[in-house]
């Protein structure tokens, strides 16, 4: 493909499964440690540098893997990859199972081995795997023993699957392998290294392929300087590898600071606040629900040692930031990605924090207001969010390439509002606007309201259609255990902090909300009027 470095993909399906260069964003590489060479494999990068004694995993059991396990592992997978297995650059390999140290060993020698990784959710089942992998055409499949029944049970034709921490002969930790270093796949900086596939909560999922130099990348944005981690920090958090977050959290930020992460296959606040106390974890990657939910469990834990908190995945509200600084003197770092750009791309830290919004263009990348065709809104003008850096949005032969790129951004889907001092304030998702009556109406605004209210401890608003008036505002809570589900008492305390039109028509009380296995939201299940365990009143 014109433009492109050669390849080192025997296989040339990611390739050529690229959007065209036109249908591309256009990418910046403004910093100076973003000019990678032409030839890059990621694997490699993250791998050399520290210590052999250096650890690099730990596990809840008590298992620490050093640096110089990890290298002699990740070359003995390898070596097995394509001396076994018969994987060659550019094969897709699916990888499944809870998050630990082998998923993550197994991730990273499919990218040394030059072949593409693809990382899904232990939760997913049968009927999602298999459209993943016709989408991928995926033949090659690593899967923890523990995950491999929905796997078997797609029936994915051609599919070969390989197990890993049985007792079988032939598990992927029990075949024989050199025991000699791997070289790394000559692999081109942007060659294809792994398809993220999302959620696909709303439709068909899209496979967001990423470079090799992509991974790094957000190491080298992000990571490097909003998060700036030390040597000695140990990262933990709840997303799994599956899901972008985490993959960058929990993997791809430590190894490339040379530091360390605790992997946890339950993720969960009730586990995260033991663990952070156990372990010394200084830096956390979780959603702001778990914020919120582990605010009530502080006074049981020691969380000393953390000294970075970081927020994504969802829009953090100012009330739960606030909530969480008072109590523990941390100011959580909020920030959007998105699986299509692969992680973080706007934030702040330290003293440049400004609750209630999201933050600032991390450097090396770049952002505006703009509206539906692509004009520049004005500071204090709500408009489509338009991000473009050092990665982009290619998906996977996909006809929604031309609604997510549009005039060499990418259109994240959300709507923001650019301040006049440069700061960006989520407003909403850009299908979550409500208007009602005439009135525009953000439903994360009311969500904000409603979390002041000391009882909530979460809620989902969204419109709900209506003959009179368009729309009507609706809004789902989840309330603390032994609080009294007093709809009126809600709405009037809504009132007191908002215009009166902004306030919900409909109170229906749940016991939890509908979320992906990523731990998103699912409103489009709330708008179809689905009330899971719900009363309304």
């Amino acid at each position: 493909m014109a433009g492109l470095h050669r390849s080192a993909h025997v296989d040339s399906f990611a390739r050529e499964h690229l959007p065209p260069p036109d249908q591309w964003p256009e990418l910046r590489f403004d910093l100076p440690g973003l000019r990678y060479p032409e030839r890059l494999n990621a694997a490699a990068e993250l791998l050399e540098g520290p210590d052999d004694e250096r650890p690099v995993f730990y596990t809840p059991s008590g298992d620490t893997w050093t640096y110089g396990t990890l290298r002699a592992r990740v070359d003995r997978l390898a070596h097995v990859l394509t001396d076994h297995l018969g994987v060659v650059p550019g094969n897709r390999v699916l990888l499944r199972g809870p998050t630990t140290p082998w998923l993550a060993a197994c991730w990273l020698a499919v990218l040394k081995a030059g072949a593409v990784a693809v990382t899904v959710l232990a939760q997913q089942r049968p009927h999602e795997l298999r459209t993943m992998c016709e989408m991928a055409e995926v033949r090659h499949a690593l899967c923890d023993i523990r995950a491999v029944d929905d796997l078997a049970k797609a029936e994915i034709p051609d599919l070969r699957i390989t197990t890993y921490g049985g007792d079988a002969p032939d598990d992927l930790l029990r075949r024989p392998a050199p025991d000699a270093p791997y070289p790394a796949a000559d692999t081109a900086a942007d060659d294809v290294a792994l398809i993220a596939f999302t959620s696909g909560t709303t439709g068909r999922p899209k496979g967001c392929m990423h470079f090799q130099r992509d991974v790094l990348a957000i190491a080298d944005t992000f990571s490097e300087h909003v998060l700036r981690p030390h040597v000695g920090d140990v990262f933990a958090g709840s997303p799994p590898l599956g899901f972008t977050f985490g993959l960058g959290g929990l993997v791809i930020f430590p190894m490339r600071a040379g530091a360390s992460a605790l992997l946890l296959e339950q993720a969960g606040p009730k586990q995260l606040l033991p663990a952070i106390a156990e372990h010394r974890v200084s830096v956390l990657f979780t959603a702001p629900t778990a914020y919120r939910a582990m605010l009530d469990e502080l006074d049981s834990h020691d969380i000393s040692s953390l000294r970075r908190c970081v927020s994504a995945g969802e829009n953090l509200p100012a009330a739960t930031w606030q909530a969480w600084h008072e109590r523990t003197g941390l100011r959580i770092i909020n920030g959007i990605g998105a699986t299509e750009l692969l992680h973080i791309f706007i934030s702040a830290a330290d003293e440049h924090i400004r609750p209630g919004t999201t933050g600032m263009p991390v450097p090396g990348w770049h952002a505006r207001v703009v509206d539906e065709d692509g004009r520049e809104k004005p500071d204090g003008e709500p408009g489509l969010l338009a991000v473009r850096g050092p990665v982009g949005c290619r998906y996977l032969t996909d006809p929604r390439q031309h609604e997510y790129v549009r005039h060499g951004w990418n259109i994240t889907g959300d709507t923001y509002v650019r301040e006049s001092d440069g700061y960006f304030r989520y407003v909403a998702r850009a299908d979550d606007m409500i208007i009602s009556a005439g009135y525009n109406i953000a439903g994360p605004e009311v969500e904000e309201a409603l979390l002041r209210h000391p009882d909530v401890l979460e809620t989902a608003v969204v419109g709900r259609p209506d003959e009179a008036r368009g729309q009507v505002v609706v809004a789902y809570a989840v309330l603390r255990d032994g609080a009294r589900r007093d709809a009126e008492a809600l709405r009037a305390f809504v009132k007191a902090e908002l215009a009166p039109y902004k306030c919900p028509r409909e109170i229906v009380f749940l016991d939890a909300l509908p979320r992906t296995a990523t731990g998103k939201l699912q409103r489009f299940r709330l708008r179809d009027g689905v009330d899971p365990r719900g009363d309304q009143q």
